[in-house]
This record gives structure tokens, C-alpha cells and sequence, in this order.
């Protein structure tokens, strides 16, 4: 039997990114939705306390609630995008429990750094800006994203029925997430780890992938073996096929 994979999503997303994906896996799955909860899938921006006082091990403790209640034991664990902040605290916090690794164009700051510090050095200081706004009552600037913006870093290997599936649910993000500097100290060498490069990423670049690869690999125990689809940044909705292809080889 392949071992069940946990799905976890990246920013102003949900487990439904992964709703059209799922039936093409072999193994069981489960894709989970990040705290807060209730802002996941809807298109207007949610006003909710925990925006801005969420952090990663926030996540990860919701993640292994919702693995424990299907009863999950040890399982292949996924990231989209920001989720990569999520799946290596995950496996800091229990590294017996996780088969395997698999990073899909994550987010991966150097080690002990803030997601910020993973990004183009263009989009760095605008981005702390506006986690600052986000921080102390202004606009959270992942939730709100307009059409335009959505289309261009998400929708550019898109059909017009998956663009419209992605404009009706791409929703909020606790944006303070980003600043929060992050470990991967504690995950095992031994546990294997996969990166997927997405070539036609209009999110994270594939030359800006190629920079968060090397953050891993200088991590801890950071080897880490490289695939790649030549697809763009949501690729489970863009691309389904190919990614659950290389899902269902590493979960074997």
C-alpha cells in the first residue's frame, strides 16, 4: 500500500487548490485547511483577529490535529508555495511520523530567516512593508489580490474554466507569516526530500526556485533531489497529471 499524503496549501489558498487533484493519487490523501479556517475558498477579503498573531507552529499544530482525526500515522507530507513554511516545521516537530518531504516551488528562507529574506531582492522591502501594514490594521496584502494580479502570478498555464476556478476562490492570507524567521533544524538527513521546479512558475521564478533549492540543501540534513514540470505556479489545477505522477511514485 503507498502511504497516505497530507496536502498542504500555500498562500490565499485551501484545500480546495487540491480538489481536482486528488482523485488522480494512488494513496490515500488528505488536504488540509490552514488556520483561519473559515477564510479559505471565499473571493472577499476576511477580516479575523488571528491574522495578524498567527504563526507557522500555528500551522503545523492544525495540520497534525486534522492528520490525527483520519488517523494518519505516518504519511508523505506536501507543500504548495508558502506551504514549504508549514511541512518543515511539520517535520521538525515529528520527523518519525513523515515518509517523505516534498517541497512544490516552496517557499524555503536561508536557515533561521524569514520567508521574506527568500524572495527577489526587488519584492523584499515592499513586502515587509506591507506585513507591517498588515501587522498593526491596514490591508493584508496577500487577501485581496485583484484579477489582474491573480491571472499573472497564477493563471498563465491556465484554460479559461481553470482561471475562472481559481478567480472565484484565491481568498486572505495571515501575511505575518512571512516575517516570522524560521528553522529546519531537527529534520533528519536520512528523511528524503523532494523539491518539484515548476518551469513556468510566474510566481517564484525557476531561477528563484533555484536559489530556495540551494536554501535546503544548506540546511541540516538538506539533501534533497530535484524534479521538474514544466507548468506554472498552481500546478495541481494547472497540471494535475503530472504532479500526481510524481506523487505516486515518491508515496510508493
Amino acid at each position: 500500500m503507498p502511504a497516505p499524503i497530507v496536502l498542504v496549501h500555500g498562500g490565499a489558498g485551501g484545500a480546495w487548490c487540491w480538489e481536482r487533484f486528488t482523485p488522480l493519487l494512488d494513496a490515500d490523501a488528505l488536504a488540509v485547511d490552514l488556520p483561519p479556517k473559515a477564510i479559505r475558498g471565499t473571493r472577499e477579503p476576511v477580516e479575523v483577529p488571528e491574522l495578524r498573531t498567527l504563526t507557522v507552529g500555528d500551522f503545523a499544530e492544525s495540520v497534525l490535529r486534522d492528520v490525527d482525526a483520519v488517523g494518519f500515522e505516518r504519511f508523505v507530507l506536501v507543500g504548495h508555495s508558502m506551504g514549504g513554511l508549514t511541512i518543515s516545521e511539520v517535520a521538525r516537530r515529528v520527523p518519525d511520523r513523515v515518509d517523505h518531504l516534498v517541497y512544490v516551488s516552496c517557499m524555503v528562507p536561508p536557515e533561521g530567516a524569514s520567508a521574506i529574506e527568500a524572495l527577489p531582492a526587488d519584492l523584499r522591502a515592499m513586502t515587509r512593508d506591507a506585513v507591517e501594514e498588515a501587522r498593526h490594521g491596514g490591508d493584508n496584502p496577500i487577501g485581496g489580490l485583484d484579477d489582474e494580479t491573480i491571472r499573472s502570478m497564477f493563471c498563465n498555464d491556465m484554460d479559461d474554466e481553470q482561471t475562472r476556478f481559481m478567480l472565484e476562490r484565491t481568498g486572505t492570507e495571515a501575511a505575518v507569516i512571512l516575517a516570522e524567521p524560521v528553522s529546519r533544524a531537527g529534520i533528519p538527513a536520512e528523511l528524503p526530500k523532494t523539491f518539484v521546479k515548476l518551469l513556468r512558475d510566474q510566481s517564484l521564478a525557476p531561477e528563484v526556485q533555484d536559489v530556495l533549492i540551494q536554501n535546503l540543501r544548506d540546511s541540516p540534513g538538506g539533501d534533497v533531489d530535484v524534479v521538474t514540470i514544466d507548468a506554472g505556479h498552481v500546478v495541481m489545477i494547472s497540471r494535475p497529471k503530472e504532479l500526481a505522477d510524481v506523487l505516486n511514485r515518491l508515496s510508493r
